[in-house]
């Protein structure tokens, strides 16, 4: 096992010195916290990912749940960990008070999903799963389904899923078949069934309390005519708990993310598997998207705290491992060097660290404008950082999903044969983020809102204040020299931006609408590349404004700002140049994924 999972210093620069957390504190719902309590927050959750999740990360791999009885047994320290989240109150720190809450900022909440991720994405998922599930009900649901429900999933007694996939149906929510019967008595009865259902039903709590979306009995076909409900394990009757006649009929056998169980689930088989409607009827959809959108984001912090696990794993062991020489060095008696010494390796190591820090800073970003849009007196502040949220969730999805895959394959690379074997973590860490690109999800279904819906939000103006902030940074950098370069360049970039998304609006003006979505996961990474571009001139003007008034500065910070500058450096010139072959595909009018005839893959001989 690789020493460390993540970098207490880079969390503090980003927190502190480039997003200025402590400032949300001058708003009356965050004013009880400081800079002291946040940081004790995180020392808390970084001593929690030490002793409670990263020691089980290759033992919950190597021993994955077991299907027996009809549940998944998983590991005990999946138990030991919720134990703690929910004497801690890590599931709901963010609500406010009169809900039970410590009214904290998103930036802190997701710095520690983040930890816990980082150092065991499976055991993590398990907290998640039930911060998203309680957050939808104190959202959405009525007093009493609150009141019987709310305060066990807080304390992670009880889990909480999210139930949406159905066999042949996957994506396609409009299509689903799952139905619900009004019975008149308070509740539905559910048939149907469900699969891919993280934590589906497991031995580590007493009751698993599923969000789940069926079509009551004559609504609409399509996604108007669906809805949520509340479907437990075991139901509230009086004190007791009685079983709900849904059933976990087997678990996946996965690639990755061994530790968390996937399930396949069966309600209804005795016509006695009650749920209790969410809301109101019809609008199931939209809530479970407030809930997904959360999910969304925390894919990409997942991704990002994964990747980030690797790279460190990959540095630490290229700084031990010695082998070769310098090129310019001929005597083969020569003492071998630390491979971090090679050029390549460094290459493959800046790679990494660009996409982890990049990655990383802009969830933090979104965190930011999430607590802006929660806190800002003003209401057309208050929209504007809602829509920024809106239309960068896909960014923050699908970049650390991507990137980071690229990034943990780097680091196996690094490590060259032992990075293919089980000795080390990485080839593990590779195989846990493969799910990110799909799961909440696709790549391709990002691709389509970013393009199609966001993009477009209220006449574009979500793009506009996008573009604001980005040259409110560039404005910013006007004055610091070495940084021109960096800033020039992404002027380009987003010239090139603006020409493509001109081009593509215009196709679908023309009613092009397949030629219009075809590409659009490239626009998404075209898009992508330049948003963490941004992050990182913002990282980069903060690093450099701070060694400019380095008196007395200590070596430590000196050596970590220096290493900003180069990951900067090593994005823009490695990374951000991409779009200029991603420029040239979306401005082509060859549609040969349009034009292909699904026949032509059958040729077979």
């Amino acid at each position: 096992m690789a020493e460390r999972f993540a970098n207490r210093r880079d969390i503090k620069f980003l927190l502190e010195e480039v997003f200025d957390v402590e400032a949300l504190t001058k708003y009356e719902y965050y004013q009880d916290h400081s800079l002291e309590t946040f940081d004790m927050i995180i020392d808390t959750a970084w001593k929690m990912g030490t002793d409670l999740c990263y020691p089980f990360l290759q033992e919950m791999d190597k021993n994955p749940p077991r299907y027996e009885d009809g549940q998944a047994k998983v590991h005990p320290a999946v138990r030991t960990f919720l134990d703690e989240i929910g004497q801690g109150g890590w599931i709901n720190a963010d609500w406010e008070y009169a809900s039970g809450g410590q009214q904290l900022p998103n930036m802190i909440k997701f710095v520690y999903g983040f930890l816990f991720m980082g150092a065991n994405y499976s055991m993590g998922a398990y907290q998640l799963l039930t911060c998203g599930a309680a957050n939808i009900m104190n959202t959405f649901a009525s007093e009493d389904l609150k009141s019987k429900y709310l305060a066990k999933l807080c304390s992670a007694e009880w889990q909480g899923t999210m139930a949406l996939t159905e066999p042949d149906v996957g994506s396609s929510l409009g299509d689903l078949t799952s139905s619900a019967e009004e019975t008149g008595q308070g509740y539905y009865l559910i048939k149907g069934k469900k699969i891919f259902i993280s934590a589906a039903d497991t031995d580590a709590c007493e009751n698993t309390v599923h969000m789940m979306l069926a079509r009551i009995k004559g609504a609409p076909k399509g996604v108007k005519g669906i809805s949520l409900f509340v479907v437990p394990k075991y139901r509230l009757e009086g004190d007791r708990l009685v079983y709900n006649d849904i059933s976990c009929d087997g678990i996946e056998h996965k690639l990755g993310y061994k530790g968390s169980p996937i399930g396949q689930l069966t309600m209804g088989e005795n016509n006695d598997c009650r749920g209790y409607l969410v809301g109101e009827p019809g609008r199931g959809l939209g809530y479970m998207f407030h809930m997904m959108n959360e999910e969304r984001i925390n894919v990409g912090i997942g991704a990002i705290g994964k990747a980030t696990a690797a790279y460190y794993a990959s540095l630490e062991y290229a700084s031990q491992r010695c082998q070769g020489r310098k090129p310019t060095e001929k005597d083969p008696l020569a003492p071998m060097i630390p491979i971090i010494e090679h050029a390549d390796i460094k290459r493959m190591l800046l790679m990494q660290k660009s996409i982890v820090e990049g990655g990383l800073a802009i969830c933090l970003q979104v965190a930011k404008y999430q607590d802006l849009a929660k806190v800002s007196p003003l209401p057309e502040d208050r929209e504007k950082y809602a829509l920024l949220v809106d239309l960068l969730v896909p960014v923050v999805k699908t970049f650390p999903s991507e990137a980071g895959i690229i990034s943990t394959s780097a680091a196996i690379q690094c490590l060259g044969g032992y990075g293919f074997c089980q000795d080390f973590p990485v080839e593990q860490h590779f195989r846990d983020i493969r799910i990110d690109p799909i799961h909440e999800g696709t790549t391709g279904i990002q691709g389509q809102d970013l393009l199609g819906k966001k993009i477009s939000m209220k006449n574009g103006k979500a793009l506009d204040l996008f573009f604001e902030e980005i040259s409110r940074t560039l404005q910013n950098s006007q004055g610091i020299r070495d940084l021109q370069p960096l800033a020039d360049q992404l002027i380009e970039a987003l010239n090139e931006l603006v020409r493509v998304t001109k081009h593509l609006k215009e196709l679908a003006a023309q009613g092009k609408t397949e030629e219009f979505l075809a590409d659009a996961v490239l626009y998404l990474e075209m898009f992508s590349l330049i948003t963490v571009a941004w992050q990182w001139l913002l990282q980069a003007i903060t690093a450099q404004k701070a060694l400019n008034q380095q008196t007395g500065m200590l070596e430590s910070d000196y050596l970590f700002y220096q290493g900003k500058l180069f990951a900067c450096r090593y994005f823009f010139s490695y990374e951000l140049n991409k779009i200029y072959g991603l420029e040239r595909r979306l401005m082509s009018v060859d549609y040969p994924t349009v034009a292909m005839d699904a026949k032509f893959f059958q040729a077979f001989a």
